[in-house]
């Protein structure tokens, strides 16, 4: 067998990781809202294989201060260049898109703006007191960035007090330095602490298949419990991009059952862990986990 016969065999997908095409008049409906008001989805930056089903839902996971990203990280396919000025408008259009999709989540996320003396926190805490104000009965999570892990950043976002706040660990300790650019795993774990230690629901997400051993997550599970995480979801990472981060391995999907049992019997309050899981995947089920483990 040929190399190029060897690789294309490797690129090739299982089963269980292809998704349904978008389709259908509310998906239609949605990705119309969202470039008549001019917004960012990570749907579409991060090449989400679970925009269709969302979308066909009538939800979507909206990303603030524009699509350019002030790191450059392994894993990620949003577009590292110098950030574009703030928008200041951009909160009340996301807030307008929300209450005209009658949503009752949402999911907002940002790309990195280490150029931001805050790291972009009064931003976010005016997005979502906006959103708030618009939409009184519609809950919000928020997947934010480190903030460079300052306190006085991250509790612009707490005292805004959305539902969910969620940052992403997205690989265990030892790929990090590799995969995440400027990002530091203390540092995450100092962010999810800070959250649970508010009141607010702490979520987390990872991604397998970058060559992580299965003792690796079930650790960086642990540190998670410590930590005070309430959520954690876990799915295949796909490469984005050819110059990124190849796929090592696809993860089968009895590997996934086990982590979540894994998860669940380690003290998480709820676990999503399937090939195709992002993120955002089911978010309006992690609002109510405090409550549901009272």
């Amino acid at each position: 067998m040929s190399q190029q016969t060897q690789a294309k065999k490797k690129r090739r997908l299982p089963d269980w990781l292809k998704a349904p095409l978008p389709q259908g008049k509310e998906y239609s409906r949605v990705k119309r809202l969202i470039e008549e008001y001019n917004l960012n989805t990570i749907c579409t930056s991060g090449n989400c294989p679970n925009r269709g089903e969302c979308w066909s839902a009538g939800t979507a996971s909206f990303m603030i201060l524009g699509e350019k990203c002030t790191r450059n990280c392994r894993f990620c396919g949003v577009t590292n260049v110098l950030p574009d000025a703030v928008d200041w408008k951009e909160p009340r259009r996301l807030a307008e898109t929300i209450q005209t999709l009658g949503l009752k989540h949402a999911v907002i996320t940002s790309v990195a703006r280490d150029d931001l003396r805050d790291g972009g926190a009064a931003f976010w805490a005016k997005t979502i007191k906006t959103v708030r104000e618009y939409n009184p009965e519609t809950t919000m999570e928020v997947l934010i960035p480190d903030l460079n892990g300052k306190q006085e950043n991250l509790q612009k976002i707490i005292d805004a007090g959305p539902e969910v706040i969620s940052h992403n660990m997205e690989t265990v300790k030892r790929l990090t330095p590799r995969i995440r650019n400027l990002a530091r795993y203390e540092r995450s774990l100092k962010v999810i602490r800070m959250v649970a230690e508010s009141g607010i629901i702490a979520k987390s997400g990872i991604m397998v298949g970058l060559g992580e051993t299965k003792d690796e997550v079930l650790q960086l599970m642990d540190d998670l419990v410590e930590a005070g995480c309430d959520v954690l979801t876990i799915g295949q990472y796909l490469q984005p991009d050819s110059h990124l981060e190849q796929v090592q391995e696809y993860v089968p999907p009895e590997v996934y059952d086990m982590y979540y049992e894994e998860g669940m019997k380690r003290g998480l309050g709820h676990v999503e862990s399937g090939p195709l899981v992002r993120s955002s995947y089911h978010a309006e089920k992690h609002v109510n986990v405090k409550k549901a483990n009272i």
